[in-house]
């Protein structure tokens, strides 16, 4: 890898800690991932995804479509990683109908989320 290359990709990690601290909300990126815009760890590009583990590991469940998504049967820590656009968003809500979401998270991020009190996950944007 290249220096400017390396410059730029740590400033994009860096840009977005910043962003997300600056928000209230903590993310993190990926480390040594490809680039924003690729399919990462089995989450295709354009989606939010819910692994079955606070890890990497396995096939992710993945939601693409603006607007609500209901989910059972989550119970505790798992990773959550927005793999899409800027500008568009992944929100946990306690409630099946999208409402009453208390986390977000930016797009090329993720968290570690104990989804057991979550019911929902809402995918919002432009």
């Amino acid at each position: 890898m290249s220096r400017t290359s390396l410059r730029t990709k740590l400033a994009a990690v860096v840009a977005t800690g910043v962003m997300a601290l600056g928000t209230g909300v903590l993310t993190a990126s990926p480390a040594g991932a490809a680039a924003a815009g690729d399919t990462y760890a089995n989450c295709s590009y354009g989606a939010g995804c819910i692994y079955g583990g606070a890890n990497w590991n396995g096939w992710p469940a993945e939601y693409f479509t603006r607007g609500n998504h209901p989910f059972y049967n989550q119970y505790g820590v798992k990773r959550v990683f927005n793999n899409q656009t800027p500008g568009w968003y992944v929100q946990l809500c306690r409630n099946a109908n999208g409402t009453n979401c208390d986390i977000t998270i930016a797009p090329w991020s993720y968290r570690d989320v104990d989804l057991t009190p979550y019911n929902s996950l809402r995918i919002v944007g432009p």
